[in-house]
């Protein structure tokens, strides 16, 4: 293939990417569009580079058999919704999961990547952030200028309220909609915790702990999809013993810990609750034909 070229599926193939290097809530957006897509009866299969995990595929994710070292945390998670396949070569992971069954694919990132046709591009927003500075990476959070990006758009989904004013400088005549990350379960609710995290806004996950009325004894920071060592995890269990706190972490974050140690870690699991359900399965079906 060569660069720049762009390999044609043959199926709908929709991308759900960023503007941003990462915390927009891209994943629970194609958990959710891949969850309604089956329940209508495409056979949908999602694609990943497996980030932070070292398998180059193309390989059908089986969270019984792999873990986040080998497949990536995303897939892991993404793989309860729909068949996930994860490959370095975007076409390799493609030509797998159409040789799989696969009717429609659903692209997890790559928006910046010409790897694959795409039929229908979705951009993630976090309202809460925006587009930080406004200034692409390394002077920025941006992966691209936004014009760029956008024109590529067909639609925008933003996650919590819009506090930067993306939409009126942004959002032009692209559709636009709106959702929240919810809680699955509030049986945090008022706990004192020590709370840790290694994803793209950890702030975003301590204040969903803060709104459900915990305590937040002590937070910890990591790098985006940090690989936690036997060590780091045995460290914060005693630190949050020795303050009688509950440690807990997002449920990304989960499947890069120690098996054996995840039991005496809590998580606050998240689903993405659009605020026009019949608008967002409408999206998902449109871009699925």
């Amino acid at each position: 293939m060569k660069f720049g070229a762009s390999f044609d599926v043959g199926v709908p193939t929709i991308c759900v990417g960023n503007l941003t290097l990462g915390g927009a809530g891209k994943t629970p957006v194609v958990r959710e569009i891949a969850s309604i897509l089956a329940a209508n009866g495409k056979r949908v299969a999602i694609l990943s580079r497996g980030h932070g995990g070292s398998a180059q595929g193309p390989i059908r994710v089986d969270p019984a058999t792999h873990d986040a070292a080998t497949v990536g945390d995303e897939p892991l998670l993404l793989a309860s919704a729909a068949p996930v396949y994860v490959a370095k070569d975007r076409a390799a992971g493609a030509r797998a999961a159409l040789a799989g069954g696969a009717d429609c694919l659903l692209l997890d990132d790559g928006f910046q990547s010409p790897a694959l046709k795409k039929t229908f591009s979705i951009v993630v927003v976090d309202g809460g952030a925006g587009l930080g500075n406004g200034r692409v990476f390394p002077a920025g959070p941006l992966r691209e200028p936004p014009e760029w990006g956008l024109a590529r758009a067909d639609a925008i989904v933003m996650i919590g309220a819009d506090t930067t004013g993306f939409a009126a400088r942004h959002a032009g005549g692209k559709k636009l909609l709106h959702a929240t990350l919810d809680p699955v379960s509030r049986d945090l609710s008022g706990a004192k915790v020590l709370a840790f995290a290694g994803i793209g806004r950890p702030e975003k996950f301590f204040s969903s702990l803060r709104d459900l009325g915990c305590t937040l004894a002590q937070t910890r920071e990591f790098a985006d999809h940090h690989p936690y060592t036997r060590a780091e995890i045995e460290n914060v269990l005693r630190d949050a013993a020795q303050i009688d706190a509950k440690p807990v972490t997002t449920e990304k974050d989960l499947v890069r810990i120690p098996a054996d140690l995840r039991a005496a870690i809590a998580t606050l699991n998240v689903r993405l609750v659009p605020a026009d359900s019949a608008a967002f399965a409408a999206l998902a079906q449109e871009a699925a034909r």
